[in-house]
């Protein structure tokens, strides 16, 4: 794999990378639009920061690209949209500088408080001045949050050992998680008429750009604090210079800006106020981050090149951290039924039907969903399908994707099941985890049991008397040994499904020969790809 790294990171977070024989990793920084459209055609993926624009350009000529990684939480330079259509995975490090940003934030917002940067200057002029420099105390006053996610549940456990009282609003999390942080959830409303200081800590996307505006700060405490320490754009910065000129808010400390560096005359102005603490981006700026978001896109890089799930995929539906490691083999069960079930059924399906029966139905199973969907249309597309990319294939295809749960199940603590609707009938495939490893339980109407390996024979006769000993004489002859054998049947002397491993794959005339043998209905070899 061939990868290029467009924008400062951490060296020590690459030496991971760079001890993997299967990559090839080239440093290129400080290139211009042209020459990296000019490269980008070469590699595989691309680790940058906020410096590179991953946009529609650029992913046009990216014809190799199979992941973005982008060291660090935003991923507003990246487009996404663009990138999950050509079946491209972006992915971030959300954690690797939370403590950083959280740390930042109060940095920033103490600084404000007791004037450090202007005193700090004064002194250095050779000033001894003290009474402009009176502050304000955090103790009793009230913080108001907006996003209370990784960095904003940070800055309040920090707020909370300042004596502060918090508030938050966020309307994507639990009521427990604010019970466990000691955090009141309000309303927006609420945050906006009753903080004394206000920090956000949201992305920027299209909910959040210029959430905080005008008629926002028309409604807010006469001194207010206000801090953005997370993306620029989701403060009105033209209402922020308003607010302090009218001395609505009394100070204002920013990290970020709606471009970067600041042009306009409204960011300079705003930079330039007396009451306003600023620094170039600088949440994310330390060592430690700078490690942990290289360390994190290096290790989801190398978990993609060994089939692993990817953790913090932005354009792949995930797990909560929290049930990764227990669902992961459900990954590699799902990857495997579509693999097996696609290269056994008719192509081009009407509807596929997930069903997740037992424990494993009370979680979110959206993630198994669309691994097991991406393992059935690899096979039938030369389209690179892959979790990215796995429902739009299907709904260009015209095929209708169901997913349908159930706790009650009476032979398995966990099943899942596949089944293909098409005009030539229904096809099934069910499988469960033993002792860590997929074991195929039902194919069609047959019971079966047997762990799926990398090459395999699928039978479908009549049973009569003989016809085993006949199939294995064939391909004893042809030099393919057989490693394990399932038989299913309905009933004695009926209709029958073998099921073997071989350590070899079978050659078209041995398969003919066991096909006359044996006077097979159907008879198919399968090659899974996946690790079983």
């Amino acid at each position: 794999m061939n990868v290029i790294v467009t924008d400062e990171v951490s060296e020590a977070g690459l030496e991971t990378l760079r001890g993997d024989a299967r990559i090839q990793l080239d440093v290129k920084l400080g290139l211009s639009v042209e020459q990296l459209h000019e490269e980008i055609g070469r590699y595989d993926a691309i680790i940058t920061r906020s410096g590179t624009t991953v946009d529609a350009a650029l992913l046009e000529r990216a014809s190799r690209l199979k992941l973005v990684a982008r060291a660090g939480v935003g991923i507003d330079n990246v487009d996404v949209d663009c990138a999950s259509s050509k079946g491209i995975i972006v992915v971030n490090a959300p954690l690797g500088n939370t403590n950083s940003a959280a740390e930042h934030t109060l940095a920033l917002l103490l600084s404000l408080c007791r004037n450090i940067p202007v005193a700090n200057a004064s002194l250095k002029g050779g000033a001894w001045k003290r009474a402009p420099f009176t502050g304000f105390e955090l103790k009793h006053r009230t913080l108001g949050i907006i996003g209370l996610g990784k960095v904003g549940g940070r800055v309040a456990l920090r707020a909370k050992a300042f004596e502060m009282n918090v508030i938050a609003y966020d309307p994507y999390i639990s009521e427990k998680r604010g019970d466990d942080l000691g955090v009141k959830l309000v309303s927006l409303e609420d945050i906006v008429r009753y903080a004394d200081v206000l920090t956000v800590h949201t992305p920027l996307n299209d909910e959040t750009r210029g959430m905080i505006g005008a008629e926002h700060f028309a409604r807010m405490k006469d001194g207010v604090l206000v801090v953005n320490c997370a993306r620029g754009g989701i403060i009105d910065e033209a209402a922020m210079l308003a607010a302090l000129e009218s001395g609505k808010a009394a100070g204002a400390a920013f990290d970020v800006w709606s471009s970067e560096p600041p042009a306009s005359d409204t960011l300079k102005a705003l930079i330039d106020h007396p009451r306003m603490v600023v620094t170039p981006h600088l949440g994310a700026n330390t060592f430690e981050a700078q490690k942990n978001v290289a360390v994190d896109v290096s290790r989801e890089i190398i978990n993609y090149l060994d089939g692993k799930p990817l953790e913090n995929a932005v354009n792949i539906p995930r797990f909560d951290p929290d049930l990764m490691e227990h669902m992961k083999p459900f990954m590699t069960l799902v990857s495997t039924l579509g693999e097996f079930i696609s290269q056994l059924a008719p192509a081009n399906p009407d509807k596929v039907i997930f069903s997740y029966t037992g424990k494993l139905a009370r979680f979110d199973c959206a993630p198994l969903t669309v691994c097991g969907l991406a393992a059935l249309l690899n096979r039938q597309t030369e389209q690179d399908v892959n979790m990215v990319n796995a429902h739009m294939v299907a709904r260009e295809r015209g095929i209708v994707v169901e997913e349908v749960r159930t706790t009650e199940s009476e032979l398995f603590s966990n099943l899942v099941t596949l089944t293909l609707e098409s005009s030539a009938g229904r096809r099934t495939i069910a499988g469960t985890m033993f002792e860590g490893r997929p074991r195929i339980v039902k194919m069609r109407n047959f019971n079966t049991d047997f762990s799926p390996e990398a090459h395999m024979l699928v039978i479908h006769y009549e049973d009569r008397p003989g016809l085993i000993g006949k199939i294995g004489t064939i391909l004893g002859e042809a030099q393919v040994n057989i490693g394990n054998m399932n038989l299913g049947r309905q009933e004695k002397a009926g209709e029958a499904m073998v099921v073997l491993s071989v350590d070899t794959p079978a050659s078209e005339e041995a398969l003919r020969a066991v096909a006359e043998a044996v006077d097979a209905r159907y008879l198919k070899a399968v090659h899974l790809t996946g690790g079983v």
